[in-house]
């Protein structure tokens, strides 16, 4: 132990994702939260932090940046090493810079090409720092605030401005002009984030490990609950509750704030009290912290008792590929995917809704009707196939493998890819 304390709480920019836990944190402390300006408002539980100010670490200190673009308040923090006129060692760049990406800059719709703007010039902020400085970006890939994120947690000022799509583009009309031209899927609980984060939320503190039910329990309190099936999407094929909405737990940050409501009731299906408890956290971290407890000892053990369960039929390239041949009258083939996957890469045949909007859009589709439901190779497919399962739907069938299995096939494509 080096008997440190907590001091300063650094925030990089108001959430929208997630629930900040830096009041909560502060509070347990003691510590200083530090956030930047905001023009949506005061953020009650932290002083402003602005351009130039400087926290001492120890044999370090930590220079305020001020980088709005993504949001207005956005801040990042150059590392360099105290009492030393040496360049700086790296720099914590909240959602401005990403490895491989930047931010996205369509939070505010009334200003579109200010804030883009805003954000080409925080970039040449960052990029003055060197070559050499450690980029220490605050999301990696599967984010929603970028779109092109590399799978890595690090990489340096000179690697980005070399390999970084975004940060390549010199021109400042020209950035704009790509930034205006993204596409990024907004979640309905984006704006409540922002309000909580605002304010301070409570959900902050870590939640409890979620008790676990007895059958019997678990089956009573179904009933005015929503059963959430954080498992694999294997398993939920293999085997589920009836009705329950399949989303595991990695899917959790990218979907629930699309599925779920707020004042949703809701119980889990898991291999386990760990798998259970990471839900959990991962769920109140969105703000979803009715969590009344998960089934135990397992699925397996409820279909033991008698219990019913229910399983999903999945079809390989070959079935999926006679059928649009056959063009079956009452069969429809469903992609799941965001738009601009459906752009670069498509079957001719598919229909597409985004499988955050599906809920919203279930009323346009027949459920008398038969549909095959795909993705990018099938796990978003199988959170849409079990939405459309509990919204009644019953022929339901699932293409494993799905556009990545097409195409390995060599099945006719369309798009721009």
């Amino acid at each position: 132990m080096r008997s440190c304390r907590i001091t300063h709480i650094l925030e990089t920019h108001r959430n929208e994702d997630l629930v900040s836990g830096a009041s909560a944190l502060a509070e347990r402390t003691g510590a200083v939260v530090l956030h930047g300006p905001n023009s949506a408002g005061e953020v009650v539980y932290a002083r402003t932090a602005r351009e130039g100010d400087v926290i001492e670490l120890g044999d370090a200190r930590l220079v305020v940046i001020e980088t709005p673009g993504h949001t207005d308040d956005s801040l990042s923090f150059a590392l360099y090493a105290s009492g030393s006129d040496e360049d700086a060692l790296g720099v914590f760049s909240g959602d401005a810079l990403f490895v491989g990406d930047v931010g996205r800059t369509d939070f505010y719709p009334d200003r579109p090409r200010e804030v883009a703007g805003n954000l080409f010039d925080s970039l040449r902020k960052l990029e003055a720092l060197g070559d050499q400085a450690i980029l220490y970006p605050a999301h990696g890939a599967g984010s929603v605030c970028g779109g092109a994120m590399a799978d890595r947690d690090v990489s340096t000022i000179g690697h980005e401005r070399v390999h970084n799509p975004r940060l390549r583009i010199a021109d400042r009309d020209a950035f704009i002009e790509a930034k205006l031209a993204e596409h990024h899927d907004q979640p309905p609980y984006f704006r409540f984030m922002e309000r909580l984060n605002l304010s301070g939320a409570p959900a902050l503190r870590p939640p409890l490990q979620p008790p676990p039910l007895r059958q019997e329990d678990f089956a009573a309190r179904a009933r005015e609950a929503v059963v959430v099936d954080v498992r694999s999407a294997s398993a939920f094929l293999g085997a589920h509750l009836r009705g329950s909405l399949s989303l595991p737990v990695g899917m959790i940050g990218g979907f629930a704030g699309w599925l779920l409501s707020f004042d949703d009731e809701l119980l889990l299906v898991a291999e386990d009290g760990d798998q259970a408890a990471t839900a959990a956290r991962r769920l109140a971290r969105m703000g979803f912290d009715r969590v009344h407890g998960y089934l135990a000892p397992s699925l397996t053990a409820w279909a033991a008792a008698g219990c019913a369960f229910g399983s999903l039929v999945v079809v390989g390239a070959e079935t999926v590929h006679s059928r649009t041949r056959a063009a079956a009258a009452g069969w429809h083939l469903l992609d799941v995917r965001s738009p601009s996957e459906v752009e670069a890469l498509r079957i001719e045949t598919a229909r597409n809704i985004y499988l955050g909007e599906l809920p919203e859009r279930l009323s346009s589709l027949d459920p008398t009707q038969s549909f095959t439901v795909m993705c990018g190779s099938g796990t978003r497919a199988t959170i849409a196939a079990s939405i459309l399962l509990r919204a009644g739907f019953e022929r339901v069938d699932l293409f494993l493998g799905s556009i990545g299995a097409w195409r390995s096939r060599g099945f006719a494509t369309a798009g721009s890819a």
